[in-house]
Order: C-alpha cells, then sequence, then structure tokens
C-alpha cells in the first residue's frame, strides 16, 4: 500500500486527458511542461505506455508518436525489454553542433557569419579565462599543447586538428559558464570540420601552432586579458584567412554537393 507521501507525488505528477487533432504535438508540450515545472527530472522514467495512454486520454500510437518526436529532440530517451521505458534524458549540447551545421548546409547562415561570431565569442572567453581560470585548467591545457607539439612533431596533422578542438573546450570551460561552453563547442565543431577537410586534401598546416599556443597560455596565466585577446585574434585571423582561401570554404552558403558540404559531415 502506498504512503501518504507517495500517493500526494503521484497525483502530483498525473497527467490530464487531451482533446486535438494532433494529439501527439499535445502529448509532447505536456511531458514539456512537467519538465519545466521541475516534475520531471534527468533519469526519471515515465509512466508505462499503457497507463501514460490512459492519464492522456489519447491512443497509443499518438503517444508512441510523441514520444519519437522527444526522442528526436534528445528530450527522451526510449529503451527496449524488461527495465525498458521512456526516460527523461540529461541536456544534449552535442545537438546544437547539428543544428548549426544543418543551417549552413541549408545556406540559412555562412561560414564568413561563422567566423565572425567566433571571433567575438573567442574574445570574451578569453577575457572571462583570464579571470576565472584555475590550476587544474592552465594544467590541462598545458597537457593539450605537450600532445600538440608531439603530434606536430609526428607528422599527424589530422590528430593536431583534434587536439585544436580539444584546445578550445578546455578554454571555454575555465569561462566557468555552461552556456559559453555550448556555444563555443558548436562553433569550433563545425569550423574545425573545414580545418579537417583542407588538411586531409594535403593542405599545409598552420605554422607555429605550438608556439603561439604556448605564448597565449603564458598571457592567460598572467591574466593578461590584452595580450592575451591580442594573440587569439591574430591567430585565428590567420585561420580564417586560409579558410576563404581554402576552394568550396567562401562566404556564401554551402551548395548541395559541393566540398563545403561534405565538410559539414566529416569527422572533426
Amino acid at each position: 500500500m502506498q504512503s501518504p507521501a507517495s500517493q500526494t507525488g503521484a497525483s502530483a505528477t498525473r497527467f490530464v486527458p487531451i482533446h486535438t487533432r494532433r494529439a501527439f504535438e499535445e502529448i509532447a508540450q505536456a511531458i514539456r511542461d512537467r519538465i519545466d515545472a521541475g516534475q520531471l527530472r534527468p533519469g526519471d522514467k515515465l509512466p508505462a505506455e499503457r497507463d501514460l495512454a490512459h492519464q492522456l486520454g489519447v491512443g497509443r500510437n499518438a503517444l508512441r508518436e510523441a514520444l519519437r518526436s522527444l526522442e528526436i529532440a534528445g528530450i527522451v530517451r526510449l529503451q527496449k525489454g524488461v527495465k525498458g521505458g521512456a526516460f527523461i534524458r540529461e541536456g544534449d549540447s552535442g545537438r546544437m553542433d547539428q543544428v548549426v551545421a544543418d543551417m549552413l548546409s541549408l545556406g540559412s547562415i555562412t561560414v564568413e557569419s561563422l567566423t565572425e561570431a567566433r571571433l567575438h565569442i573567442q574574445d570574451l572567453v578569453v577575457r572571462l579565462a583570464c579571470e576565472r581560470a584555475m590550476r587544474a585548467d592552465f594544467q590541462a591545457l598545458e597537457a593539450n599543447i605537450d600532445r600538440t607539439e608531439m603530434v606536430t612533431k609526428s607528422g599527424d596533422f589530422l590528430a593536431r586538428v583534434e587536439c585544436s578542438r580539444e584546445f578550445y573546450t578546455l578554454l571555454a570551460a575555465a569561462t566557468r559558464n555552461p552556456v559559453m561552453s555550448m556555444v563555443v563547442a558548436s562553433l569550433t565543431t563545425v569550423l574545425m570540420r573545414f580545418v579537417y577537410d583542407r588538411v586531409a586534401a594535403g593542405g599545409k598546416p598552420q605554422p607555429r601552432l605550438v608556439e603561439k599556443r604556448r605564448q597565449f597560455l603564458d598571457a592567460l596565466k598572467a591574466r593578461d586579458a590584452v595580450l592575451a585577446t591580442d594573440l587569439m585574434k591574430s591567430h585565428l585571423a590567420s585561420v580564417h584567412r586560409l579558410l576563404k582561401d581554402t576552394p568550396g570554404v567562401g562566404p556564401g552558403p554551402v551548395a548541395a554537393g559541393s566540398r563545403r558540404t561534405h565538410a559539414t559531415i566529416a569527422p572533426p
């Protein structure tokens, strides 16, 4: 028998019937509303399909369609088996990468607009990192630079692209702002695919990268925001010039079937 507390909790999370032509949208919104209200949290399991359909007053087909739409949106995880069901997921910031990449492929945004946004956002990231970075951040960045030097000496320039992506991720983490980290991760992941594509095609890598990274880290450790931002601007400007001069990576929208379309789906 349920305790009074558990009965109260069950009543508080009980869903109300829905009557609409587009029931699956209303179902999805009802679940989103519960998440917004804090009544459903990451890891929580939704009621069994039959029970949830009964609570909402909808058919099971409409419920399944709603759950599939929420799964695609990264809000729920559908698991099969005895212990299966629909579970509320942790937020997936990686989906921002795909949204940006899709908009680029569709021509809604351009590489030029991405690089401009990156310059301004990275400027703020560096300033915040100068204020908030801790010893662990400096150590992580230094270890990243050491790996960059190692793969550079070995001539593994594709691995060096991955080191660069990680470098910007670590730097954004030093801001202690998760929203900033998500935005930087999305912009960097998409643009680094162009760099990867360029290097894979035999393009020359950025010269003196390790030296530049160490100069930047010294400025960051010294909390010298002026020097650190100047160094970052100079480096990013040179990277963006290389991308602009690369065939198929101009300022316009990504054309279907072009190298730039391929670049948006190549590994980072």
